[in-house]
């Protein structure tokens, strides 16, 4: 069986043509995103930093992705 030219996916609640079997990896790196630095939910399951690679999209997929910002003030309060 033939493996998909695209797949329809849910990426942070926008419907969205990816092309098929694309690593969430892959997909992160076409986003330009640093994977060091987000967590990423697939279909209401945290999926650990070292699956990314092995965790291969599917058809209507929804993913949530949340990108790590630092800041903040650290000093001592007066």
């Amino acid at each position: 069986m033939a493996a998909a030219a695209t797949l329809r996916v849910t990426i942070n609640g926008e419907a969205r043509e990816i092309g098929g079997d694309l690593s969430l990896l892959a997909l992160l790196a076409e986003l330009n995103l640093d994977n060091r630095r987000i967590a990423v939910e697939r279909n209401l399951e945290i999926v650990p930093r070292s699956a990314y690679g092995q965790t291969v999209l599917a058809e209507g997929d929804r993913l949530e992705i949340v990108n790590f910002v630092g800041g903040g003030d650290h000093r001592e309060p007066q």
